[in-house]
């Protein structure tokens, strides 16, 4: 059986390399790419990853992948701020393997999109793992898309909402509905119940506290919550709304409200405690590094890797070792680098780091 290695990209870098001198480099680049596509398919590896995890296990693989948190000063980013997604998302297919993100929400819809096997969210921040379970709770408490919306933003469920009801018309209809402090009082407890009672993961007061406090904010501050207050002469960033309903340039809503299909894969993803949450520095020297040891121990591949623009806020060192973390994932030819503003190839993402980084 080919090794995941064997299906990795250096042979044909280089292949192309050598070629530079004969002036071929773009039909070999061609031909080797092709030849990857042959040799190890279009969708990344599943390997032998689980098909549910146990509670035990998804908690151990939180809390062992995870560094000590970090600070994100700029904002408390529970909601991101790229618009871009929908069109990015318009380009990708379903790749299964496993999918490796950051941050808040974008990442279902990308998840939902891709359908991997299995995904981890790695952020330096504590608080963006706390609402990630936040999160997890409200998928698995939720029936559907319109339940859903109905318990992130604390309002009654308006009459009407079916598995047809367009994204657009989902949140018009929520629009005219008020914020009900019973209904915030009845989640929070409910969430809380799930995460520490029916799952037992061990979260602290504090912990249990702050997501209460969390889902506070999409109680108080409902579909119009953003990534943050602008800064003086900055166009203000879009709303939960916004994101949820954009569409791309050929009319398609990409989110993961969008369908109720695509709801549903997320849900069932959570169900199985398939998405896990893990702290930790991009450039840090145990999160994604584990993340990448795990997918080859079960002999899969990652099939895409989410960093927004996480590299912004890296010095020249630390991107040296981000850059090294990603080396040392399985990848496979078709696995996506996806950005805040767009994707590329990863083979070509590394190809880009720093001299030394691998």
């Amino acid at each position: 059986m080919r090794r995941v290695e064997d299906c990795n990209w250096p042979a044909a870098r280089r292949c192309v390399r050598r070629s530079r001198s004969g002036g071929h480099a773009a039909a070999l680049f061609v031909f080797a790419w092709s030849v990857a596509h042959i040799a190890c398919g279009s969708h990344a590896r599943r390997g032998t990853l689980p098909t549910a995890l146990t509670d035990e296990q998804f908690w151990s693989l939180s809390a062992t992948f995870s560094e000590p948190a970090g600070e994100f000063a700029h904002s408390d980013n529970l909601v991101s701020n790229e618009a871009h997604f929908v069109h990015t998302v318009r380009m990708l297919n379903t790749m299964g393997g496993v999918y490796i993100g950051v941050g808040p929400e974008q990442n279902f819809s990308y998840i939902a999109r891709l359908r991997p096997a299995m995904a981890f969210v790695i952020d330096i921040r504590q608080q963006n793992r706390n609402l990630h379970l936040m999160y997890k709770a409200l998928f698995e408490l939720s029936a559907d898309r319109a339940d859903f919306v109905s318990r992130l933003f604390s309002r009654e469920r308006p009459a009407g909402l079916g598995p047809g009801t367009s994204v657009q018309q989902l949140f018009a209809k929520y629009d005219t509905a008020r914020p009900a402090e019973r209904l915030y009082e009845e989640t929070a407890g409910m969430v809380r119940e799930r995460l520490a009672g029916a799952h037992g993961f061990p979260l602290s007061t504090g912990e249990l506290a702050g997501i209460a406090a969390t889902l506070h904010r999409f109680y108080a501050e409902g579909p119009d919550i953003n990534y943050g207050p602008p800064l003086p002469g900055d166009v203000p960033d879009p709303s939960y709304r916004s994101l949820m309903t954009a569409i791309d340039i050929s009319g398609q809503n990409g989110s993961y409200l969008a369908t109720e299909g695509r709801f549903t894969f997320v849900k069932d993803l959570h169900a199985k405690n398939l998405i896990v949450p893990v702290v930790g520095d991009f450039a840090g020297p145990r999160a994604i590094r584990s993340v990448g040891g795990y997918v080859r121990e079960h002999a899969a591949t990652v099939s895409a890797f989410y960093g927004s623009n996480v590299e912004v806020y890296l010095s020249r060192q630390q991107t040296a070792a981000f850059c090294g973390n990603l080396a040392a994932l399985p990848y496979r030819p078709r696995t996506w680098f996806i950005g805040s503003k767009g994707m590329r190839a990863f083979p070509s993402k590394l190809e880009t780091c720093l001299p030394g980084a691998r």
